[in-house]
C-alpha cells in the first residue's frame, strides 16, 4: 500500500477543496414578496418589491450585496477581460496632462494630471506662462481620505486672494463650501455645508451667493448671501423658489457687473438681477414668469441680450434691450425666429457676436461683426461631429475658443481668429499607444423612417476592418429625454469595442433637440412613445440592412435612457442580444406620484402629473416596471448606485426583481450596485473605468458565448 506524508495529504485536501469552491455556483438571489398595494384614480396596482425603499434595512443591503455576489458570479468568465479592457482604456490615456491655459483677471489658470494620481490639480501663473506656478489645489490631498470625492467647483474672489472651493464626499450631490486664504494658505474657519457647490463672488471681495436644496426632495430651492468670517448658520436668505416646480440657480454675468437669480421649471423661466458692486441690495426681476415663455439673458455695453420664446418663437430667437428700460415691449430683435433652425447660445465680444445654433441636426457658429461688415461660418467638415464654445472671457479678444470631436477624431481645443479666419489647434487629446489612427474608422450618417413617417437621424462608427453582415456586433445607444441632444463625440475607451469590431451607433431620437423644438415636444408628455418606437425602428433598420442581425444587436442608454431601455424591452422583448440599463428611471408611475422623492415635482412638465389621470393612464400604459410581460426577456446588466439622489437605487433593484420573476428564458438579468457612489458613478481620473470595462466585457461575454 502506498503511503502518503502529512504534508501529501494535507495538499490534496486543498486541491479538493478548491475543486468544490470552483465548482459551486452562487444562487441567484430571489427578493421576497410582500405586496403592498399602491391606489390612484380608482386603479389599484400591486407593488411586490415596494420594501426594497427602505435604505436603512439590513434586509435591503444583504439583498444588494447578495445581487452583487451573484453578478460577480456570473461575470467570473470575463474577470480576465474586463482587466485587459482596464488596463487598454486606461493606458490610452496620457497621465501627465494639463488642460489649455486661459487668462482671467491677470492670471492664467491650469487645470492638471500627474502620473499615478486620480485627480486634477488646479495652479495658476500671474500674468505670464513663464512665471512661477502657484497650486491652488490638490484634489488628491482633499480626497485621500474618502472612496468617493467629488469638487464640485472654484472659485477665485475678484481681488485674487481668496478662493472657495466645494466638495461632495457621498455623491448625493450635497456639496459643503471652503474658503481658501491665498495668501497665507490657511482655511477660514466657516464650513457651508449641503450646498448644490455653485456659488459666486460680490465685487466687494468678501460676499459670496450660493444656492441650497431641500433637504427631502432636493429640489433648488434657496439662494443664500454669506459674508466671509460670518457664521454660516445665519446666514441671509436671499430668495426662495416656493413653486414646487421650479427650480433657482446663481451666476455672474460675463462682464462681471451683474449677479442673476435664474428660477427655472422645464417650460418657464423668471431672473432676477442684482449689481455686482451692491451686495446689499435686492434683487429686481427682470421678467416676470409667464407659463410657457423661457428666456435667458447676458450684458453687454448697456445692453442686456435675451435669448427667448416670445411671440411664439419655438426655436428661439435673440432680442436686447436697454439697461435702464427692460420692459418686454421694448425689446427689439436682433437674430429673428427661424422655423428650422434651433438657437442654443451666443458668444458676445465688442466686435463679434457668435451665434450657436443647430441645423438638420448639426451645431453651427454663425460669426458676425457688430457693425455688419462680415457674417460667416465657422468652416467645419463632417455629420458625425460635437461642436461647442470654449473658455472665452475677455470681451476684447478676436479669437473665439471652441472644443470639437467626432466619432473618430479626438477632442480638439481650438483658437479661431474671427478676423484673420486663421485656426490654431491649442491641444490635441493624445491617444497613447500605437494602434490609434482616425484614418481607420469610417464614420457616417443614415436617415431612418419611424412608424409615423419621420426621419431620425443615426450617427455610426466602425473600424474600417469591419465588414458589415449580420455577423457583425453592434452597440446602439439613445437617451430622448429633456431637450438633451447627444452630439457624436469621441471617446477613446470605446475604441476597445471598436477595435474587437463592434459597430458603434447613436440613435437621435425624439425627446432630444436633434431637429429642433418641435423635436423635443413630439417625444415627451403625451407623445413620450415616439422615443421609444423611434429607437426600435432604428434597430430594426441596422438590422434589416445588415449591420448587424438581433443574435448580434445591443441597446444601451442611462438614466432616462435606461427608462427607454425599459420600455422597448416590454415592447420588444427579444430584438437585441443584450441591453445594458445604467441608473434607468423605470418606476415611473410610483416615483412621479410621490412629490417627496428628490426631483418629482420638477419632472412634471417632462412625463406629465399622474394626478391627472389623463397622464397616469398614459405614463402607466409605458412605465417599465408596471408593463413587464410574462415572457422571455433577453440578456440584461442593470447598473445603479446606492447613494443615487436623481434615480433612487430601489428602482434599478426592484425592477430587477420582477423582471427575474416574469421572464420564462434562461437569459442573464443582472444587477450591480456600487455600494459608494450615486447617480455619476464612481469618482477618480481610473476608478470609472472599472465599471466601463465590467460593462463592456458583458457584452463581448455575450457576443462570445461566454455565460
Amino acid at each position: 500500500m502506498k503511503r502518503y506524508n502529512i504534508q501529501s495529504l494535507l495538499f490534496i485536501c486543498f486541491l479538493l477543496t478548491l475543486n468544490l469552491s470552483c465548482n459551486m455556483k452562487i444562487k441567484q438571489p430571489e427578493a421576497e414578496k410582500i405586496p403592498k398595494k399602491l391606489k390612484k384614480h380608482f386603479d389599484t396596482r400591486v407593488d411586490d418589491y415596494y420594501w426594497l425603499n427602505e435604505r436603512e434595512n439590513p434586509k435591503v443591503i444583504k439583498y444588494l450585496n447578495d445581487e452583487n455576489n451573484y453578478t460577480d458570479s456570473k461575470l467570473k468568465p470575463t474577470k480576465k477581460l474586463q482587466k485587459e479592457l482596464f488596463n487598454e482604456m486606461k493606458n490610452r490615456i496620457k497621465k501627465d496632462d494639463s488642460s489649455v491655459p486661459y487668462f482671467y483677471n491677470e492670471y492664467w489658470y491650469i487645470k492638471k494630471y500627474i502620473k499615478g494620481k486620480d485627480y486634477p490639480i488646479y495652479t495658476r501663473k500671474h500674468k505670464s506662462l513663464d512665471n512661477k506656478e502657484e497650486v491652488l489645489i490638490d484634489v488628491n490631498i482633499l480626497a485621500k481620505d474618502h472612496s468617493f470625492y467629488n469638487l464640485g467647483g472654484i472659485s477665485i474672489s475678484p481681488d485674487n486672494k481668496k478662493l472657495a472651493y466645494s466638495s461632495d464626499t457621498l455623491s448625493r450631490r450635497l456639496y459643503t463650501i471652503n474658503f481658501l486664504d491665498l495668501e497665507t494658505g490657511k482655511l477660514y474657519d466657516e464650513k457651508i455645508k449641503n450646498t448644490t457647490g455653485s456659488l459666486v463672488w460680490a465685487n466687494d471681495n468678501k460676499t459670496v451667493f450660493y444656492s441650497k436644496k431641500e433637504e427631502v426632495t432636493l429640489r433648488v430651492n434657496k439662494i443664500f448671501k454669506h459674508e466671509l468670517g460670518a457664521d454660516p448658520t445665519i446666514d441671509q436668505l436671499v430668495f426662495e423658489e416656493k413653486d414646487e416646480s421650479f427650480s433657482v440657480g446663481i451666476s455672474k454675468s460675463k462682464s462681471e457687473r451683474f449677479l442673476f437669480i435664474n428660477s427655472r421649471s422645464t417650460l418657464t423661466s423668471e431672473v432676477r438681477y442684482l449689481d455686482a458692486n451692491n451686495p446689499t441690495g435686492k434683487f429686481k426681476i427682470f421678467n416676470k414668469r409667464v407659463e410657457g415663455h423661457e428666456y435667458s439673458i447676458s450684458h453687454f455695453q448697456n445692453n442686456f441680450f435675451i435669448i427667448t420664446n416670445k411671440d411664439n418663437s419655438k426655436n428661439f430667437k435673440l432680442m436686447k434691450t436697454s439697461l435702464d428700460y427692460n420692459d418686454e415691449k421694448k425689446w427689439v430683435d436682433v437674430i429673428e425666429h427661424r422655423n428650422e433652425v434651433l438657437l442654443e447660445g451666443i458668444e458676445i465680444f465688442n466686435d463679434f457676436l457668435v451665434v450657436v445654433e443647430r441645423d438638420s441636426g448639426l451645431v453651427k457658429m454663425n460669426i458676425k461683426k457688430w457693425d455688419n461688415s462680415d457674417d460667416y461660418y465657422l468652416p467645419i467638415n463632417g455629420e458625425t461631429y460635437s461642436l461647442s464654445p470654449g473658455t472665452n472671457i475677455d470681451f476684447n479678444s478676436k479669437k473665439l475658443r471652441y472644443s470639437f470631436s467626432s466619432l473618430n477624431t479626438p477632442s480638439s481645443v481650438i483658437d479661431f481668429d474671427m478676423e484673420t479666419k486663421l485656426f490654431e489647434i491649442k491641444k490635441k487629446q493624445e491617444v497613447l499607444g500605437n494602434s490609434f489612427d482616425e484614418e481607420n474608422y469610417i464614420t457616417e450618417r443614415k436617415w431612418v423612417q419611424s412608424h409615423d413617417g419621420k426621419e431620425v437621424a443615426i450617427s455610426i462608427i466602425r473600424h474600417k476592418k469591419t465588414m458589415l453582415n449580420q455577423d457583425t456586433p453592434l452597440l446602439l445607444y439613445g437617451y430622448g429625454s429633456y431637450g438633451i441632444t447627444l452630439d457624436p463625440y469621441f471617446s477613446s475607451v470605446r475604441l476597445s469595442l471598436l477595435d474587437r469590431g463592434f459597430v458603434y451607433a447613436i440613435a437621435h431620437i425624439r425627446g432630444s433637440e436633434y431637429l429642433g423644438r418641435d423635436w423635443y415636444e413630439d417625444g415627451k408628455l403625451l407623445n413620450k412613445k415616439n422615443t421609444f418606437l423611434d429607437f426600435i425602428y432604428c434597430a430594426k433598420y441596422l438590422i434589416n440592412e445588415e449591420y448587424t442581425s438581433e443574435e448580434h444587436i445591443y441597446a444601451m442608454g442611462g438614466s432616462a435612457g435606461g427608462l427607454l431601455m425599459g420600455a422597448v424591452l416590454n415592447l420588444e422583448p427579444m430584438l437585441f442580444n443584450g441591453v445594458i440599463s445604467a441608473v434607468p428611471f423605470v418606476d415611473v408611475m410610483t416615483t412621479m406620484l410621490d412629490e417627496s422623492i428628490p426631483l418629482t415635482t420638477l419632472e412634471y412638465d417632462e412625463w406629465g402629473n399622474p394626478n391627472n389621470k389623463d397622464y397616469y393612464d398614459y405614463m402607466l400604459s409605458y412605465s417599465p416596471y408596471d408593463n413587464i410581460i410574462n415572457g422571455t426577456y433577453t440578456n440584461i446588466l442593470v447598473t445603479t448606485g446606492l447613494h443615487d439622489s436623481q434615480v433612487q437605487y430601489w428602482e434599478p433593484a426592484k425592477w430587477v426583481a420582477k423582471l427575474r420573476d416574469y421572464n420564462s428564458s434562461n437569459s442573464t438579468i443582472l444587477l450591480h450596485t456600487n455600494m459608494e457612489t450615486g447617480h455619476s458613478g464612481a469618482s477618480g481620473r481610473f476608478e470609472a473605468l472599472k465599471e466601463v470595462a465590467m460593462e463592456y466585457a458583458f457584452l463581448i461575454g455575450l457576443e462570445k458565448n461566454m455565460f
